[in-house]
């Protein structure tokens, strides 16, 4: 017989898997706080017991590209993310161009982080695909020394490694989660189990 209280209240997280730059962050499915319920968190900086910083990859704002900066003339409407709670009148991007976006920073082979953004208005006013080769936020995701550490230990995040880069920058909200978590494996499936929105059991 299934187990299924157990199965759906599980939070035991395999903390085998160790961050660094280009891991994922995968918010357990009880975590309420307003900026990280169902996040999907791209670490960007992580030291062991130091400080770290990442953008949350699924959660969309009321926003477009086009109501946050005039010089956007594409036609079509370009979602922006809330990246995290700090910073947020600052706006970062996160791309797989690589080398055709100047001063890009390689986070892993094939995701990057900033660059030059007069190439990127370009290639947005020029009507380039933007979904799922450019993502833009607001705000970031920060944690002081040793903090990181510490919510991990309390198994607040669940850490995992990229299923597929060409991917990373599609998809949003909650069923970004729950792709990420089908793809953690089995040992996860009980989290499938949680909706985003608790009234819509």
């Amino acid at each position: 017989m299934i187990d299924f209280e157990s199965l759906i209240f599980n939070i035991d997280i395999d903390t085998r898997c160790i961050p660094r730059p280009g891991s994922l962050l995968v918010a357990e499915p009880f975590l309420r706080e307003r900026y990280f319920h169902h996040a999907v968190i791209c670490l960007v900086d992580y030291e062991p017991k130091g400080s770290a910083m990442g953008i949350v990859l699924n959660n969309r704002t009321t926003y477009t590209l086009q109501d946050i900066l005039p010089s956007v003339t594409a036609t079509d409407a370009i979602p922006v993310y809330c990246g995290g709670p700090m910073s947020c009148d600052r706006l970062y991007f996160m791309h797989t161009l690589g080398g055709l976006i100047p001063d890009s920073r390689e986070i892993i082979p094939g995701l990057y982080i900033g660059g030059d953004f007069d190439t990127v208005l370009s290639i947005v006013n020029d009507g380039y695909a933007v979904d799922g080769h450019i993502r833009f936020f607001l705000g970031y995701s920060g944690w002081d020394m040793e903090q990181l550490d510490g919510e991990l230990l309390k198994n607040v995040w669940a850490v995992t490694e990229i299923p597929s880069i060409g991917r990373l920058l599609e998809g949003e909200e909650d069923s970004y989660w729950h792709n990420i978590v089908r793809a953690m494996g089995h040992k996860y499936r009980g989290w499938l189990y949680h909706p985003r929105n608790l009234h819509s059991n």
